[in-house]
């Protein structure tokens, strides 16, 4: 599984006109899932990011996790993590797991960013949606689970 997180202020994500999610203070997260991913991906990924020390304390060093600050969660399924531009010019989206397979890792990934205590808005999983986020810093980073 992969991720890139950004840190913002703001952030909300619309279908069709209507907001379906949108949060205050925490984290944009881009989810994307391949065909050899695992619920043990998930965990790790969600362990990782809501531990990660990227928001500033006192002395404006990052050295606060999303917990610290009582931040919240943005989550995006985004099969487009797994393009594979090295040939040609369209890109190729043979690594991303089917739709189902994708679908149930992501909302597994969801659920265990909630049994932390993290309050996680969500897309629409397979719709067009639209993001807009005040990304603060910026900070973004890229995680995946098969760096561990």
């Amino acid at each position: 599984m992969r991720a890139i997180i950004q840190r913002a202020r703001d952030a909300r994500v619309t279908v069709k006109d209507e907001i379906v999610g949108k949060i205050d203070n925490g984290f944009v997260v881009l989810i994307g899932v391949t065909h050899e991913d695992t619920v043990e991906d998930a965990q790790y990924l969600a362990n990782k990011m809501v531990n990660l020390r990227v928001f500033e304390d006192e002395q404006e060093k990052m050295n606060l996790s999303i917990k610290d600050v009582n931040g919240e969660i943005l989550s995006i399924s985004q099969f487009t993590l797994y393009g594979d531009t090295r040939k040609g010019r369209r890109p190729n989206f043979m690594q991303a797991a089917k739709p189902q397979q994708a679908n149930e890792l992501y909302e597994k990934f969801n659920e265990m960013l909630r049994q932390e205590g993290i309050k996680v808005e969500v897309g629409r999983f397979g719709a067009m949606m639209n993001v807009t986020l005040t990304n603060v810093g910026p900070v973004t980073l890229i995680l995946d689970s098969k760096d561990r």
